[in-house]
C-alpha cells in the first residue's frame, strides 16, 4: 500500500493498541542514526534568532503601518516567523542538559515570556506524552481520542485556540497575582492552568527543587509582562495589543490544526507499544510543499519524533531518509507518512461523523 494513501485505510483503534513491536524498525532507528543526535548550536541559535527578529519586525509593521496591504503583509510575516520561534519550546523539552548553554534563558526572555508561553508550561508536561505507559491514555496531557468524538468536537477544538491570547493574559495578569495571596486558588492554578495540554482532565503536580525556582521567575516575568500589556491600552491605545492578539491567535489556530494532524487520535485509552504509538502518529515528509510552514522546527516528522524523542530537529530529515532507504516505503515505518494536512483533517472529520 502506498504510504501516502494510508489515510484512506487506517488501522483500527484496537489494532493500534495491540500492535506488536517492530523490532527491525526500532533497531534501525537507533543504529542508523548514532551520528545525528548532537544538537548543533550553529543551527539552533541563528534559526531561532532570525525567526524571532523577523516575527517582531513583522509585528512592528502590522502595528505601525497605515496601508492595509502593509498591515496584512506584516501580520503574515509575524505569524509565520513567531510560530517558528515558538516551536523551539518543543526542542527545549528534549535537549540534553548542557547541550545548548543559555538557549533556554534566551528563548524565555525573547519569546516565551513576551508571548506568554514560558517554557515551564510545557517542560515536565510534554515528556509525559512520550511515556510508554501514558501515551494515549487518560493520563496523557496531550492526547484525546478526537477521531472518536462527536462532530462538534473539532470546531470547538479550533475555537479554543482562537481564545488562547485572551486566556493567557487573564491567566498571568489576573490569576497569578491573585493566587499568590489566595492559597486555594494557587493550587487550582498550578493543577489546571499551568500546562499547554489538550486533555481537560489532566492535573499537574506542584513543581519541586530547581524546576520550582525556574517556574517562579518565568511566571513572575510573564505576570509582569501581562499586566504591562493591559496597562499599555491607556498609554498606546488598543491597536498594538489587539494587533498582537490577532497575530498570536492566528499562530495558535495554525498550531492547533497542526496538533489535529500530529496523530490519528484513535486510541481509546489503552496503553500502546512504541510501534503502536508510532503508527498513531504522523510524518509529512517532502515533497509536501507547505508542511515546513505549518509544522516547522521538525514537527513534520512527528511520528519519527516518537521513535527518537531526543533527535534534534535539524537531523530529522536525514534520519527519515536513512530509514526509508533501509526499511522501504512498504515497511511499518512507511505507513506513518502522509501527503499533507488536508487529507488528514478530512479523515478525522469523517471519523467524527461516524462517531456522532
Amino acid at each position: 500500500m502506498d504510504a501516502r494513501n494510508a489515510a484512506s485505510s487506517p488501522l483500527s483503534a484496537g489494532g493500534l493498541a495491540r500492535t506488536p513491536e517492530d523490532s527491525a524498525m526500532l533497531r534501525a532507528a537507533v543504529e542508523l542514526t548514532r551520528d545525528l543526535g548532537t544538537a548543533r548550536a550553529a543551527i539552533y541559535w541563528p534559526d531561532f534568532l532570525a525567526s524571532a527578529f523577523a516575527g517582531y519586525a513583522g509585528l512592528a509593521v502590522a502595528i505601525l503601518a497605515d496601508q492595509r496591504w502593509a498591515v496584512v503583509l506584516g501580520g503574515v510575516i509575524a505569524a509565520l516567523a513567531l510560530y517558528r520561534a515558538v516551536g523551539f519550546i518543543h526542542e527545549l523539552t528534549h535537549i540534553r542538559k548542557g547541550a545548548l548553554p543559555g538557549f533556554r534563558l534566551a528563548w524565555n526572555l525573547m519569546v516565551g515570556i513576551p508571548l506568554l508561553v514560558p517554557s515551564f508550561m510545557y517542560e515536565g508536561v510534554h515528556t509525559q506524552h512520550h511515556a510508554k505507559t501514558r501515551y494515549g491514555t487518560a493520563d496523557d496531557p496531550e492526547y484525546l481520542p478526537l477521531a472518536l468524538m462527536k462532530p462538534w468536537s473539532l470546531p470547538l477544538f479550533i475555537i479554543a485556540a482562537m481564545l488562547a491570547p485572551l486566556a493567557l493574559i487573564f491567566r498571568f495578569a489576573v490569576l497569578t497575582p491573585l493566587s499568590v495571596i489566595i492559597p486555594p486558588l494557587r493550587r487550582i492554578v498550578v493543577e489546571r492552568y499551568s500546562a499547554l495540554s489538550i486533555n481537560p482532565a489532566y492535573r499537574r503536580r506542584a513543581p519541586e527543587g530547581d524546576f520550582a525556582r525556574m517556574w517562579a521567575w518565568q511566571e513572575a516575568g510573564a505576570s509582569l509582562w501581562a499586566i504591562t500589556l493591559v496597562a499599555s491600552i491607556f498609554l498606546l491605545g488598543w491597536r498594538p495589543l489587539l494587533t498582537g492578539m490577532v497575530i498570536f491567535a492566528c499562530v495558535a489556530v495554525v498550531n492547533q490544526l497542526r496538533t489535529l494532524v500530529a496523530h490519528l487520535w484513535e486510541n481509546e485509552g489503552e496503553p500502546m507499544t512504541v510501534t503502536g504509538q508510532f503508527l498513531d502518529s504522523v510524518n509529512v515528509p517532502p515533497p509536501a510543499p507547505l508542511a515546513a510552514l505549518w509544522a516547522p522546527v521538525g514537527l513534520r516528522y512527528h511520528a519519527l519524533h516518537h521513535l527518537l524523542p531526543s533527535m534534534p530537529y535539524h537531523s530529522l530529515g536525514e534520519t527519515h531518509r536513512r530509514l526509508v532507504a533501509h526499511l522501504g516505503d512498504g515497511s511499518t515505518y512507511g505507513k506513518a507518512s502522509y501527503g499533507g494536512m488536508a487529507p488528514l483533517v478530512a479523515k478525522i472529520a469523517r471519523s467524527t461523523m461516524r462517531a456522532g
